[in-house]
């Protein structure tokens, strides 16, 4: 794929929500994005970083056999809504809800 054509969406001012300077590089650098209050979404160059922090950490472990760990998803429940998934998946879901009561869950949409 170009670089001209890849989904590359940079921001050149300084996000008003972010206030650590990582998540401002992140949120400017185009690698998240924001999906509800207080959740991210990876953009596919994020995802990239992501993989290749993870291929690193992995080589300079495999001689110690530590043992990996799966990030957990948080997604707002109109996602999973808007799919029909909030009523397919039925109780095997794990359905949360945020301070502010909104609901969630915890878990990968995945396709059908």
């Amino acid at each position: 794929m170009r670089l001209s054509t890849y989904p590359l969406s940079t921001v050149k001012e300084l996000p008003a929500e972010a206030e650590i300077v990582s998540h401002q590089l992140m949120l400017r650098a185009g690698l998240i994005r924001r999906l509800a209050a207080g959740l991210y979404t990876w953009l596919p160059m994020g995802l990239r970083v992501l993989r290749n922090g993870r291929e690193n950490r992995a080589r300079g472990n495999g001689s110690r056999r530590s043992a990996r760990a799966a990030d957990a998803t948080i997604q707002p429940a109109e996602l999973w809504q808007e799919s029909g998934r909030w009523a397919d998946f039925g109780p095997e879901l794990l359905r949360i809800q945020d301070r502010m009561s909104a609901p969630s869950s915890m878990a990968r949409p995945t396709k059908r």
